[in-house]
């Protein structure tokens, strides 16, 4: 009430609001989650491949792309996504038994006992190296290629080995089995097109079930090694021989082409003698004729005396031998 007794009333007073200290808690929430977003985002747009690695890049599960070792962009949020596959690292496979953390030789009959092509049973262990040449067959052309590769390699062996004789698997011809092994399987994957390669086959051990046969293949073996030391003492014989062998026929044909030339030489002083007795001849036939005639006789029969009558005188009488004339008196007849 004021002086003049009037009354007045007052309204009451509005509660004064807050005033707003920078960003409302919701627009934090909003901006740390776009933080996190953005920093899994940017942790899952790049990937690394090493040196032995190939990757294989999808994109919404289509393959669009393979990269080789190095930092990769990739779309984030399971747009893209990556496979590494190792590409440039030898594999292996063994059958017929396996190797253990400790090298330990653990014996598989299953894989390694096989029938040859003479009907003869024999153990064979084989070590099989590999690597995957396409990655993206590797991945995505069957489910298992290793047990693929595997399944392939024992079907092989088994063939080749079935076809050849037990000596021959146990002994020499051991390098032959592998070379077959490794043509088949290779030509086989090819038409697989499973993304593997094979690298190498190789027989790593072979034996025959029984003791009694292992012995009997270790003495045959053992004689094939001293016949091949025999053969490789005779051939050794044989090469300090030839130089001996080689100079004595050099020596010989020497020899002989003298010869050959002697008798030419012989043969043409003969021909020259021939030929001044021919001159001689023509100059008087006669005389050359008697004269050739008393040295034949003379050359014949050495130990006959021969005289000459040069007498033209009909009447005149010989006496002849002349040798008992000369006779000394009282001498021996």
């Amino acid at each position: 009430m004021d002086e003049n007794g009037t009354y007045h009333y007052a309204a009451p007073s509005q509660p004064k609001k807050p005033k707003r200290n920078g960003m409302s808690q919701a627009k934090i929430i909003i901006i740390c989650v776009l933080a996190a977003v953005l920093a899994f985002a940017a942790g899952t747009c790049f990937y690394t491949v090493d040196d032995k690695q190939q990757a294989v890049v999808t994109t919404f599960g289509k393959v669009t792309d393979i990269t080789d070792a190095g930092v990769h962009f990739l779309l984030p949020f399971g747009i893209q996504q990556v496979e590494k596959v190792d590409v440039n690292v030898y594999q292996k496979i063994e059958l017929g038994y396996s190797t253990g953390k400790n090298s330990s030789y653990n014996v598989n009959d299953s894989e390694s006992t096989m029938i040859t092509g003479d009907y003869n049973i024999v153990n064979v262990d084989f070590f099989v190296e590999y690597k995957i040449s396409d990655p993206v067959q590797y991945l995505y052309s069957s489910n298992d290629p290793e047990l693929i590769l595997r399944n392939l390699i024992q079907s092989q062996v088994r063939n080749v080995v079935g076809s050849s004789t037990v000596d021959a698997v146990l002994t020499d011809g051991k390098e032959n089995i592998q070379m077959q092994v490794r043509d088949l399987v290779t030509q086989i994957l090819s038409e697989y097109e499973i993304g593997l390669t094979l690298v190498d086959v190789k027989i790593q051990d072979a034996e025959p079930p029984t003791r009694d046969v292992i012995e009997a293949f270790k003495a045959v073996e053992t004689a094939k090694q001293k016949a091949e030391t025999v053969i490789n003492d005779a051939k050794a014989y044989q090469n300090a021989q030839l130089p001996k062998a080689q100079a004595q026929a050099d020596q010989l044909v020497q020899n002989a082409e003298y010869l050959k030339q002697k008798r030419i030489n012989e043969a043409v002083e003969q021909v020259a003698m021939f030929n001044a007795m021919y001159a001689e001849y023509a100059n008087d036939p006669q005389i050359t004729r008697s004269r050739m005639y008393y040295e034949a006789i003379s050359e014949i029969l050495p130990d006959v005396k021969l005289y000459v009558n040069t007498g033209a005188a009909s009447d005149v009488q010989m006496l002849l031998p002349l040798e008992s004339l000369l006779t000394p008196m009282g001498g021996n007849d």
